[in-house]
């Protein structure tokens, strides 16, 4: 399948904010409205382009993963790395492409396309966009790397990855000049937590909870202990049973059922919500190869888990 590379208008003031972060892993990309994204396939370039009459290219990310969020959730997901000093800052970007008046509180979903290994370009470097591009695009174009303009894209992005100190975006056994191919996304933990509330369907996985702002998204082995911002390190859990399975006081068994530990009751006199779920199947993501890790399982039942 050819390798694909987005070239999209941005935001003048997300880009002046995050091309002055330092080491940042991650960024969302929003869109003010919720429409859906299918025109990279995760590991495929997504590059920024300034509004016209700048017509040049300014850097890029590799992109992870996309979906519609409420902005307040995109907000908690990734921060900064929206493109915005907070949370206000950025309701009131959105709410000014979308021309919903200042007295509208809803809290309405955007469009995230998450991009991980983010780069900027310095100024000298920024590259023209291609003959193509139409001045009449006013959210992206996607190009084909096997067609002449896509393909000087990919070399032209690269050249300057290479000769930059930018972050790398291939990993080092990718030839300098090597053909257009996919790079392996580096989830960080705002994709880490999209991802996994996708995965679960939204809803927590032991009890059902589908109030999208109660959940949250838990890593089995936590990140400083070795583990990954991947999926199948992941659980969608209702934000109390997240707090008790961090602690140690539930868990889920290899097996993937739910487990109260005694400690709940012997030390707060406590738990009888918890122990009715005691001994429940969780729910499972719909794709068998998402399903938790049970070496991961394995891991917090011996090393968090009070018994």
């Amino acid at each position: 399948m050819p390798i694909k590379l987005v070239v999209a208008v941005t935001d003048d003031n997300w880009f002046e904010l995050l091309r002055r972060q330092p080491n940042l892993a991650e960024v969302n990309f929003w869109a003010p409205s919720a429409a859906s994204f299918r025109a990279l396939q995760p590991g495929e370039m997504f590059l920024f382009k300034l509004h016209s009459p700048r017509n040049v290219i300014v850097g890029g990310g590799i992109f992870a993963y996309a979906n519609a969020l409420p902005c307040s959730l995109a907000w908690e997901a990734f921060g900064v790395a929206n493109g915005a000093r907070s949370a206000q800052e950025m309701r009131a970007r959105i709410a000014h492409y979308r021309h919903i008046p200042p007295e509208d509180r809803s809290d309405f979903a955007i469009g995230c396309r998450i991009l991980t290994q983010p780069f900027f370009f310095e100024e000298q470097d920024w590259i023209t966009v291609p003959r193509t591009w139409s001045p009449n695009i006013v959210s992206f174009k996607t190009y084909d790397a096997s067609d002449a303009d896509g393909l000087a894209l990919w070399e032209a992005v690269n050249d300057r990855l290479h000769r930059a100190a930018a972050p790398r975006v291939a990993e080092p056994e990718v030839p300098r000049f090597g053909a257009p191919q996919l790079i392996r996304p580096r989830l960080g933990q705002g994709a880490f937590r999209v991802l996994v509330t996708d995965v679960y369907r939204r809803r927590c996985a032991v009890t059902l909870e589908r109030t999208l702002p109660a959940l949250e998204a838990a890593h089995i082995r936590p990140y400083g202990d070795g583990g990954e911002h991947e999926a199948r390190n992941g659980l969608l859990l209702r934000r109390d049973i997240h707090s008790l399975f961090d602690a140690g006081y539930v868990t889920v068994t290899p097996d993937l059922h739910f487990e109260v530990s005694r400690r709940i009751r012997e030390e707060f006199d406590n738990g009888k919500h918890y122990y009715a779920l005691h001994g429940r199947a969780i729910e499972l993501p719909a794709d068998a190869t998402l399903h938790p890790d049970p070496n991961a399982l394995i891991w917090h039942n011996e090393h968090r888990f009070r018994e």
